[in-house]
């Protein structure tokens, strides 16, 4: 690393605004050209899930494997070091509220990344890529045992990066896997509130189960797939979500691609046997669009203060509009308006706001994540973070995967899984060799009811609007109170900035009984 330049050598001649050092502006546009590489890894990612022919599948791992490797010269240059600490000792600079946030955050990025070797990133991109293309296969036929030695491939890749990442102090190599999703984010303390949380559910889960449940046959009511899709365009653009600049389109898992500025896509999966199989999938993704498209990447393409504060919070923005807005009785009375007018039913014009709110937030434990309820959703979620460290320990080897995943759903949900499509390889993510994503999920529904209690007190006439079709006030305030700040704060001081106090198990516990409760008509 080079020597430090003191501060005034590295200001421009005449620049007296913080962030306007040599240093800084060269600093930016490193960071810049590693994004628009990086934006065509997403790119080839979207193509791979949504049009790529199944041939394609070795060369597109030749391409992701080179460009991986060219993201992270980039972001290990020695050069780069160098700006980071020219920029670091400029008092001046490190003042200012965001170049400093950029500052801080590319040198987090580049101690981690210059600890992994150039060899293991570019065989974990290959991998990965080839791994997708084997797991899609292996699904389509429900064959385990075709993918496992694709899976152990990709464990073991993971096991090389925690090892040449390190273990925080106190910590364990999960860890190290889990800061690439959710900075500053433990296993101890994801272990800590999923207890908590879990202490809560099950409980209530039980109570549910006892109950009478709502009826759900008019979700088996037939629509045409391409029907099912104009709709779903239509509630995406209603939401906020700007189809000139993205796209909605079909893949095996439902997705979202936030490819760079002005490109941001989704994919659904669909269903011409269900209602609406893929509305909620599809309320999802947008709200992760919505994210992307409004966070700053127009103008800072690269930086920090351009990408999402964590994984936690991308899933957080999802979540809130699948559930708290879409499984709400307001959203369904828009929804269902909607729904007689397009669908030419009968039988959907018997429908009654009621049924369908009951409906849509029916508690049945199920073999699918993507297709559970609020309240057991968080228990899958638990399972794969379970097995996942396992698997990442050396507890658990692949092979032995589909076992131990049947039997933690026979002993949490009390669920039978019959097929393997349905069990160990209905999730993308191991295949793609994502490990410590998993537990971003409950994450971001904590944060998501966090931030909806503070919605409600921010929006007294929320309900009213959510009625009418209109979402611009939900989605303005998490513009301002979340998309526009990129990762100038971490996700603890994002929280409490946005919600006023620190992420806690409590509000989603006390939204799921309220609601929940109410729904089984238990308090009556």
């Amino acid at each position: 690393m080079g020597t430090r330049p003191r501060p005034s050598s590295s200001r421009r001649a005449g620049a007296g605004a913080p962030g306007e050092s040599e240093a800084y502006a060269g600093l930016l546009a490193r960071a810049r050209e590693a994004g628009l590489l990086a934006s065509t890894g997403f790119l080839l990612a979207w193509d791979q899930e949504v049009a790529m022919p199944p041939a394609g599948a070795a060369l597109r791992s030749e391409q992701a494997a080179l460009l991986s490797a060219l993201v992270h010269e980039r972001r290990t240059a020695p050069d780069l070091g160098d700006a980071l600490a020219a920029c670091e000792a400029d008092a001046e600079l490190m003042a200012e509220g965001a170049a400093a946030a950029n500052v801080r955050s590319l040198r987090r990025e580049y101690d981690r990344a210059v600890l992994l070797p150039a060899p293991l990133v570019r065989e974990t991109a290959r991998a990965g890529a080839l791994a997708v293309h084997h797991w899609r296969a292996a699904r389509e036929v429900d064959d385990m045992t075709s993918f496992t030695p694709w899976l152990q491939r990709n464990v073991n890749l993971a096991r090389e990066a925690a090892a040449a990442l390190g273990a925080p102090p106190g910590g364990e190599p999960y860890d190290a896997l889990l800061e690439n999703h959710e900075p500053g984010m433990r296993a101890a303390e994801v272990d800590r509130l999923f207890g908590a949380l879990r202490a809560g559910l099950v409980p209530l889960v039980g109570a549910l189960r006892e109950a009478a449940a709502p009826g759900t046959e008019w979700m088996g009511i037939r629509w045409p797939v391409e029907a099912q899709a104009a709709f779903n365009r239509a509630v995406a653009g209603r939401m906020g979500f700007d189809l000139d600049a993205g796209r909605l389109d079909v893949s095996t898992h439902p997705l979202c691609v936030g490819v760079g500025p002005g490109d941001t896509r989704l994919t659904a999966r669909y269903d011409p046997a269900r209602l609406l199989g893929a509305l909620h999938g599809t309320m999802h993704e947008a709200g992760h669009g919505l994210y992307e498209q409004g966070l700053p990447k127009a103008e800072r393409l690269g930086q920090p203060l351009a990408r999402p504060a964590s994984t936690g919070f991308h899933e957080s923005q999802a979540r809130l509009w699948e559930n708290f807005v879409g499984r709400g009785r307001p959203f369904c009375a828009w929804m269902l308006g909607e729904l007689q007018r397009r669908v030419g039913s009968p039988e959907v014009a018997a429908l009654d706001v009621d049924a369908v709110y009951r409906g849509l937030n029916v508690v049945r434990p199920g073999p699918i994540r993507v297709e559970s309820d609020e309240a057991t959703y968080n228990l899958h979620v638990m399972l794969r973070f379970d097995l996942e460290r396992a698997l990442l320990r050396g507890d658990l080897s692949a092979a032995d995967l589909a076992g131990a995943w049947n039997e933690r759903m026979r002993a949490d949900l009390g669920v039978t899984v019959s097929t393997a499509r349905e069990g160990a390889l209905q999730d993308i993510h191991w295949a793609m060799g994502s490990f410590g994503y998993f537990p971003t999920y409950t994450l971001g529904n904590l944060y998501a009811a966090q931030l909806w209690e503070s919605l409600g007190r921010a929006l007294p006439g929320m309900d009213a609007d959510l009625a009418r079709g209109e979402f611009g006030g939900v989605l303005n305030w998490l513009r301002a109170h979340v998309h526009a700040h990129g990762r100038r704060y971490s996700p603890p001081e994002l929280c409490a900035r946005a919600t006023g106090g620190p992420l806690s198990h409590e509000p989603l516990l006390r939204y799921l009984d309220t609601k929940l409760r109410a729904v089984y008509r238990l308090d009556t």
